[in-house]
């Protein structure tokens, strides 16, 4: 398919060439803008006697590092050389922005940075480490050399508990077997931190809520020889003001949950302005153990609907899970914008009958605005010459009938002109509606429990859409309705299930041109039928990013369709005959087919900008039974937004077929692979039905 169909886009393509040229000519010539007492970093380099240690460790210890380089070139450093500094107005500051300012080297920064590494690697048992900043300047380019010296590391020889708080030290001494700071192991401070925070969560979560980390502290003896340490694992007791002012040390309290204070309608402006005024307006209702707070008569939620986000219940022992799980749970209503859980503690004179202290626990709502529209406004244009353009309405209710039903209403309509070359006609219209409602439930009685909806946090959604497209050679209508579940089993695995999937896609009109064509191909005329699609789906999803961490992690989706058995198992059990070869409900066929595809990807984090990802695709779809081909709305393509970018959607491939006309720019297929297996590919379509297709890219 040619691209470039005009001597303007020629033209802009030759602009955008020369530009980048420029760019790299002038990366030629880094030191454009270096004065002449100064040098620019040109290279720095990492050399370690220890092949243990891993220079991206050492990296972020140094506080200069070279120009970003491309190819071997610096790319921005040669933007920025392409403009003048004397200069504001556009291109200059537009270059610079974009451009990268050309690093001068520092000689105290790499005298620091020889500083910080040995400190790290002190820190990661390195006690005898000596780094050096080497460097040499030449025509104005400096190079900086990093030699790192170290010896054996030291490691753990014992360690030794003292353990002033009894009741705290029969915790830890019960949970030693976790301890992370172990005998033989490399001193690392890093190490003992993470077994800090360890034992912080480990107490919290059985009721010791004023426990810190503070109170936990390791004394290290360096001086036992053989480049071994012990380490004396001690926590303190509970430190506490006395009699004048004095300090005194007291074991560790457990806590208990008294009452839970519920803001359901929590305004943090007015709760700042005037906080007395404003708590004395509030009226308070208590419900099933909670105490409700608010200014209104009719809550934003039902009391029921916050209390199955609840992991907190009063009289239970205090855990930091709960608290964390709670408002994790309460943020994923998104009926809230703002959700704290905190605690406060009761006067200490009141005590449980053993001898535990007493928090209230409150937690504060802010509740969203419930409903929002919007208006978005599309245009669109491509170097094949075609314009055109999309208008979209949506409207959003989030509390819908007051327990945190999200619905959402999406009208849309888009009109482009086409080519006469691609289409014979003039233009391509497009309307339709998309509404959802997700409630957060399972609709299943055996599966309503508190119990389940705390531990999966489901989601019951129902989907219905229209659509009608009027393309230059037919017009279509598709209507469908969906219903479905999903949940999480754990914190990088969800799961979707749409155990009904209905869909009828009618052809009113089809050009009796385009229909002489594409009755040709067995393929291409089953594809342009009136059609019934009745089944269901499932998706699996694993995704083990780390928002907060910059580090690789995978993403995985799985997905298995099939449509058409339970109505063809009910015609063959009552012995129907076929029409015209096929089975049909209310004088339309339906679609039988099985269809199942994989997503893998990995995502390798190069530094803090940027990443590389690979990725592999397959699927396949097989009809079977009432169909010949699998339904055009279900086949693969190639192409769009969502594919490959530089071509239209389904006007890639696909690999085995070669269209005749080229006005034909539906191009789908029932196979499509994400890596160069063509050769296999091709033997499996050819041994499945000679009728198939595939696309692979």
């Amino acid at each position: 398919m040619n691209f470039f169909k005009s001597n303007k886009n020629i033209n802009s393509i030759n602009l955008v060439a020369g530009f980048i040229l420029l760019a790299i000519i002038n990366s030629c010539n880094p030191t454009k803008y270096i004065s002449d007492e100064a040098s620019l970093l040109d290279k720095s380099d990492v050399r370690i006697d220890n092949n243990k240690i891993k220079k991206s460790d050492i990296q972020p210890y140094i506080k200069q590092t070279p120009n970003k380089r491309i190819f071997g070139t610096r790319f921005h450093l040669g933007l920025y050389n392409l403009s003048n500094i004397e200069k504001d107005r556009w291109p200059h500051g537009w270059l610079r922005n974009i451009g990268e300012e050309p690093v001068v080297f520092d000689p105290f920064a790499a005298s620091k940075s020889a500083e910080q590494i040995e400190t790290y690697l002190f820190s990661k048992g390195y006690f005898n480490v000596e780094a050096n900043a080497d460097y040499f300047v030449r025509k104005k380019k400096a190079n900086i050399i990093y030699e790192i010296a170290t010896s054996e590391p030291y490691k753990i020889r014992k360690v030794k508990y003292n353990l002033a708080d009894t009741t705290i030290g029969k915790i830890i001494y019960m949970d030693s077997i976790n301890c992370l700071v172990e005998s033989g192991r490399i001193y690392d401070v890093d190490i003992l931190q993470s077994e800090r925070i360890r034992i912080e969560r480990l107490i919290k979560d059985i009721g010791f809520y004023s426990f810190s980390r503070d109170q936990i502290y390791f004394k290290v003896d360096s001086t036992i020889g053989n480049n071994q340490v012990d380490i004396e694992y001690e926590v303190r007791m509970m430190p506490a003001y006395g009699y004048n002012n004095r300090i005194i040390e007291s074991p560790h309290k457990r806590y208990r949950v008294r009452n839970v204070y519920i803001y359901t309608d929590f305004d943090p402006k007015e709760a700042l302005t005037g906080v007395d005024d404003y708590l004395s307006g509030l009226d308070t209702i208590a419900y099933k153990d909670y105490f409700f707070i608010s200014d209104k008569n009719d809550p934003t939620l039902k009391f029921d609907v916050i209390i199955q986000s609840l992991y907190i219940k009063p009289s239970d022992i205090f855990q930091v899970t709960n608290m964390e799980r709670t408002q994790a749970h309460l943020n994923s209503l998104r009926t809230y914008r703002l959700v704290t859980v905190r605690y406060q503690e009761v006067d200490p004179s009141l005590q449980s009958e053993w001898g535990e202290l007493f928090l209230d626990c409150i937690i504060q709502l802010t509740p969203v605005s419930q409903q929002s529209y919007s208006i978005e406004l599309e245009g669109t244009t491509n170097s094949s010459g075609n314009l055109g353009g999309a208008l979209n309405l949506i409207y959003n209710h989030k509390n819908l009938f007051r327990g945190a039903e999200q619905l959402n209403i999406k009208l849309k309509g888009a009109y482009e002109t086409l080519s006469e070359e691609m289409s014979g006609s003039r233009s391509f219209q497009e309307y339709g509606f998309e509404t959802s409602l997700t409630l957060p439930k399972f609709l299943l009685p055996f599966l309503e429990k508190e119990s389940f909806i705390k531990k999966y946090n489901p989601k019951s959604v129902i989907q219905a859409a229209y659509n009608y497209q009027k393309m230059p050679v037919y017009t279509r209508t598709v209507a469908n309705a969906t219903f479905g579940y999903n949940w999480k089993s754990d914190r990088f695995t969800s799961h979707n299930v749409n155990p009904l999937q209905f869909n009828i896609v009618n052809l009113p009109y089809i050009d009796p041109d385009f229909l002489m064509r594409i009755d040709t191909s067995s393929y291409l005329a089953y594809s342009y039928k009136d059609i019934l699609i009745l089944g269901g789906n499932y998706i699996y999803t694993f995704n083990n990013q780390n928002i907060k961490k910059s580090k690789d992690y995978w993403f995985i989706k799985i997905k298995g369709e099939m449509a058409g058995n339970l109505p063809a198992l009910g015609f063959k059990i009552a012995g129907s005959e076929k029409s015209d070869g096929s089975y049909n409900i209310f004088g339309q066929p339906f679609a039988q087919y099985f269809r199942g595809d994989i997503d893998v990807r990995y995502y390798r984090t190069l530094n803090e900008l940027s990443s590389v990802v690979y990725r592999g695709f397959a699927g396949v779809g097989v009809p079977y039974g009432n169909s010949m081909v699998i339904p055009f709305e279900k086949q693969y393509f190639g192409g769009g937004a969502n594919g490959v970018r530089a071509w239209q959607v389904r006007s890639l491939g696909p690999g085995s077929y070669t269209p005749v006309d080229t006005s034909f720019f539906n191009q789908t297929a029932n196979i499509k692979s994400g890596h160069k297996g063509d050769k296999f590919f091709s033997y499996l379509c050819n041994s499945l039905y000679p009728t198939y297709y595939y696309y692979c890219y």
